[in-house]
């Protein structure tokens, strides 16, 4: 199992770390501002649902599956992210690509915002923040991102961020609704990184 240590990213306005048992009451709230926009994601619905939600999420990052972050944006929670599907390949025996102590893909899910931070540059900061952690300090060869195949709203989210659409798994997994979904599932390589940290600082600045 990988160990990936303390991580905390941050930039002006954005800071990633961490998630803790003790942030259910500040997750609660920010999934409570609106549920407008919450149809495919599973986002806490009050203080109960979000101390579940935290203690399924620190379960995954103890078995070495994920690795979960509170968002904080200007100072306040307003969300999660998460690494997940991380682990070095295994190379061919004396490869000198091998390696043991981080990755060689990741992919970023399990994002959710409060309706206040939506729509604003908070995702593209932590997505830049997360995506320059990946390729130039763990130097991943891909980091990969997924969908429902119905959430246009993040299917578009995710091709703003430069992402490529790999396919479509038809029956991938369960969805929230009950039912079986397709996921689209979405990557960026570590050739494209350079093209599309440059779009996503330039969208940045403007603002």
């Amino acid at each position: 199992m990988l160990e990936l240590g303390t991580i905390v990213l941050a930039d002006e306005r954005v800071r990633l770390r961490p998630l803790l048992v003790s942030d259910a009451a500040a997750l609660a709230l920010a999934g409570g501002e609106s549920r407008e926009h919450y149809r495919y994601n599973p986002v806490p619905d009050g203080l109960a649902d979000a101390e579940a939600w935290i203690a399924h999420a620190l379960a995954a990052r103890d078995a070495g599956a994920r690795y979960p972050f509170v968002i904080e944006w200007q100072g306040r929670v307003v969300g999660s992210t998460s690494y997940y599907d991380y682990q070095p390949w295994q190379w061919y025996r004396g490869s000198p690509l091998q390696r043991s102590d981080r990755p060689d893909a990741v992919e970023i899910g399990y994002t959710w915002l409060a309706a206040s931070a939506q729509r604003t540059d908070c995702n593209t900061r932590a997505k830049l923040l997360l995506m320059t952690h990946a390729f130039e300090i763990w130097q991943v060869h891909r980091v990969s991102l997924r969908a429902d195949a119905r959430n246009e709203r993040s299917r578009r989210a995710m091709e703003r961020l430069g992402a490529r659409l790999d396919g479509v798994l038809r029956a991938h997994t369960w969805a929230l609704d009950g039912g079986v979904r397709d996921s689209a599932f979405y990557s960026i390589l570590a050739a494209e990184w350079p093209a599309v940290k440059a779009g996503l600082e330039a969208r940045l600045t403007v603002r």
